[in-house]
């Protein structure tokens, strides 16, 4: 009997342990809500040369004059030679990856977003939403929402730094969270963005805020190091990019 009694106390210490709360530092909380990922684009330049690369290797450049989607994601884009002006189609079934120009209409844009919102000047960096880097886009087999059929589309990748293991793409319908605001001043809070696509091995998923804690272990399980300084009922969705760019250093190192 005590020793049943022994071995039900040590299973509870155990478990407790095993389900401790990691306490941050208002430093180290202020460090993992830092937006680590690429500003996500929409619209391309059609003043500058855009690449598209089809998967039999040979490589296209013009002006991207139209790109047609389906929930946001490309599946088609027009390139029009900057001297014939010919226009040439391209569907995402034959695109290994593509190069666009962010618009600079939508850049402008995202600046007054950003300044709407005093979380970002905490979270962000603003040349994000101002850069004249090309956006890379790569071809995927995804279903939309996880709930239409596989389709192949262009995804714009926005952890291009840090991409190794987990890739993350930008969702072009993705929602925020909300905020609030006085008498017209900048936003307080939110402006957190809901959803990703996100790619670990050959599974490609759409991950919503709300689906974040029973995807964990599928995203960082498997290096139980980071799992004990970052368990999941220590962290928040806020921190998502901070946690895909710390899993990946910790996986390389």
């Amino acid at each position: 009997m005590k020793l049943k009694t022994l071995v039900f106390t040590l299973f509870l210490v155990s478990t407790a342990s095993f389900g401790q709360k990691v306490k941050y530092s208002k430093e180290e909380i202020k460090k993992m809500e830092q937006y680590l990922f690429n500003e996500g684009f929409n619209a391309p330049s059609v003043k500058k040369t855009s690449t598209v690369i089809l998967k039999d290797g040979t490589t296209h450049k013009g002006f991207c004059s139209k790109t047609d989607t389906k929930k946001g994601q490309i599946f088609e884009v027009t390139l029009k030679d900057s001297i014939s002006k010919k226009p040439s189609v391209f569907v995402a079934d034959n695109i290994s990856e593509m190069y666009l120009y962010p618009n600079e209409a939508e850049k402008v844009g995202k600046v007054f977003k950003y300044m709407g919102n005093i979380r970002n000047y905490q979270t962000k960096k603003l040349k994000n939403s101002t850069t004249k880097d090309r956006i890379h886009f790569v071809n995927q087999t995804v279903s939309l929402k996880n709930k239409k059929d596989d389709k192949e589309f262009l995804m714009q990748v926005i952890n291009p730094e840090f991409d190794d293991i987990i890739s993350v793409y930008h969702d072009p319908r993705a929602k925020e969270t909300g905020g609030f605001s006085v008498m017209g001043s900048p936003q307080l809070g939110g402006g957190v963005t809901k959803s990703y696509y996100v790619k670990k091995g050959d599974k490609v998923m759409w991950l919503h805020k709300d689906d974040f804690e029973d995807n964990y272990d599928f995203l960082f399980g498997d290096n139980a190091e980071f799992m004990k300084k970052y368990p999941k009922n220590s962290v928040e969705w806020d921190y998502f990019s901070f946690l895909v760019y710390q899993y990946t250093e910790m996986s390389q190192s």
